[in-house]
C-alpha cells in the first residue's frame, strides 16, 4: 500500500448556497504536515460537523473510488469526494474502528466512518447522492491523528488492523442513529471511537 493522493482545499461556495465549504479538495504536490487537526492549511469551515481531533484526516480508499467510478459511469480525481488522503489497494469496507495507517512518523487511527450530508450531495449535483452513498455502504473513514508528521504522495503505509473486536465502517453505517443491543453497544465502546459515538452510546440505557 502506498499514499496516492494527499489533498487539500479552500474555502469555495456552492452554486446556488450562501456558505462557503471546504469539500472542494485539490492534490497536493509535495510533502504535507499533518498535526492533531490535519493536513496544515486545509480549509474547515463547519466547525461543528467536519474537522477536530477525531476526525481530523479523512480518507477514501482507491478501490472504493475505482468502484465508484464505475457506478457513476465517470473517473474522478483526488479529493472529489472531499477527501485528505487517498490510500492505494484498500477497500473501506475492510477498516474497523481502530486500524491504524502508517506512513514514516505518520500514524492515523480510524475514529468513525463518513455520514453523507447536504454538502456532499450539492457538491457531486445530485440531491440523492448522500442517500446513494449511505445504500452503498462503503463509507469513507475519519482518523484521529495518533503521531504527527509529514506525508507525501507516494510514500508507503502500512495498514494495522485493530487488535480488538472489530466495528467495521459499514457497520457503522448500518446503525447510525439506531439503538444498540447491550452486547453490541459494550462492543461499540470497547473500540476508540469517535468522542461524539461514545457519548451517546454511554448515554443510552
Amino acid at each position: 500500500m502506498k499514499i496516492l493522493a494527499l489533498c487539500t482545499g479552500h474555502p469555495e461556495r456552492l452554486p446556488g448556497k450562501s456558505y462557503k465549504t471546504g469539500i472542494f479538495k485539490h492534490a497536493v504536490n509535495g510533502a504535507v504536515m499533518i498535526d492533531a487537526e490535519g493536513l496544515v492549511g486545509d480549509a474547515i469551515c463547519n466547525r461543528k460537523h467536519h474537522g477536530g481531533v477525531d476526525q481530523a484526516v479523512y480518507i477514501e480508499g482507491s478501490l472504493t473510488l475505482d468502484w465508484w467510478a464505475q457506478q457513476l459511469g465517470r473517473p474522478y480525481g483526488p479529493g472529489t469526494f472531499g477527501e485528505n488522503m487517498v490510500i492505494s489497494d484498500l477497500d473501506n469496507r475492510d477498516v474497523s474502528v481502530g486500524d491504524r495507517f502508517i506512513s514514516g512518523d505518520l500514524v492515523l487511527e480510524a475514529s468513525a466512518c463518513r455520514i453523507p450530508c447536504a454538502t456532499f450531495a450539492a457538491r457531486m449535483a445530485d440531491p440523492k447522492f448522500a442517500k446513494r452513498y449511505t445504500a452503498a455502504a462503503r463509507p469513507g473513514i475519519y482518523c484521529r491523528v495518533i503521531r504527527g508528521g509529514v506525508a507525501e504522495a507516494g510514500m508507503p503505509l502500512k495498514h494495522q488492523p485493530f487488535h480488538g473486536e472489530k466495528v467495521t465502517m459499514p457497520e457503522l453505517t448500518e446503525t447510525f442513529g439506531r439503538r444498540l443491543s447491550e452486547a453490541d453497544r459494550a462492543r461499540y465502546l470497547a473500540a476508540p471511537i469517535h468522542y461524539k459515538l461514545r457519548a451517546m452510546l454511554e448515554t443510552q440505557r
